[in-house]
């Protein structure tokens, strides 16, 4: 456990810099606690880091106790209209690495346009919870491989959150739609609703790409969601990715808000 004292001004007492337990920090003005930071892995391995802190002083003793400690590099992710937040990650010597935006996606067929999506000669949509678990597997790794190798996938997909096993890449198989052919897969999408139905992938093999097959996909997940009562879904593009960008502007989603991922 470290300790490290500094005068901060909010009181007669020194605040204190403690970890309190693996990759968790506090901030304490006596027996008060001002601020606490964190380190935790995302489920592609990277490690992301947070602060919450009543002060700017008190974040940037953090952050310097908390920094001294873990290895580069690190990532946070901040609301881009946090200017503040962003401020105080700045003074770090974080910098933007990424902007993701959000997106509210209608899925009424009439709005979206997708009422006529037909999917291409051959290929049919599984619904989700109905894939074969192997062939889904396969799929969803050779798209990984294939963006691995050309744009790198964290620096161009969306940001996965979720924790998972170390090495598997599909937590939970039901929450897949699959676009098929009678011996492959040819492509994914993910829908997962808590709170609000949320598109965390939607992907397809590189050789089968410009034949529709997104669109399909995408038809196929919203009408589902359209018909369970739901007016719109949110999901997350790279600001990199065009082809996502146009797909989505495409049938009327809307950017809401955007995030950044600063790295240090």
């Amino acid at each position: 456990m470290n300790t490290k004292p500094f005068p901060s001004g909010l009181s007669e007492h020194a605040v204190t810099i403690t970890r309190v337990a693996d990759r968790q920090w506090h901030a304490l003005d006596d027996d008060l606690v001002v601020g606490r930071g964190y380190a935790q892995h995302r489920a592609d391995g990277r490690l992301f880091v947070g602060i919450d802190a009543w002060h700017d002083a008190t974040f940037d003793r953090l952050a310097e106790a908390m920094l001294a400690q873990l290895p580069a590099p690190l990532f946070t992710v901040v609301d881009e209209a946090d200017a503040e937040l962003t401020a105080c990650w700045r003074r770090a010597g974080f910098t933007i690495g990424r902007r993701e935006w959000e997106y509210v996606v209608p899925t009424d067929p009439r709005v979206t346009g997708l009422d006529d999506a037909l999917p291409p000669s051959g290929m049919s949509v599984v619904p989700a919870g109905q894939a074969d678990e192997s062939l889904l597997r396969a799929v969803d790794r050779a798209i990984r491989d294939e963006v691995e190798a050309t744009a790198g996938w964290w620096q161009s997909m969306p940001a996965e959150v979720i924790p998972r096993p170390e090495g598997d890449t599909v937590v939970d198989p039901s929450k897949y739609a699959v676009a098929a052919t009678p011996d492959r897969y040819l492509g994914l999408i993910r829908v997962v609703t808590v709170n609000r139905p949320r598109i965390g992938l939607i992907a397809v093999r590189a050789g089968e790409q410009r034949r529709g097959i997104a669109r399909t996909l995408l038809a196929h997940a919203l009408g589902t969601l359209h018909r369970s009562g739901f007016d719109a879904a949110w999901t997350e593009v790279h600001e990199s990715n065009r082809a996502a960008t146009a797909l989505f502007q495409g049938i009327g989603a809307r950017p809401v808000s955007s995030n950044l991922e600063l790295v240090r």
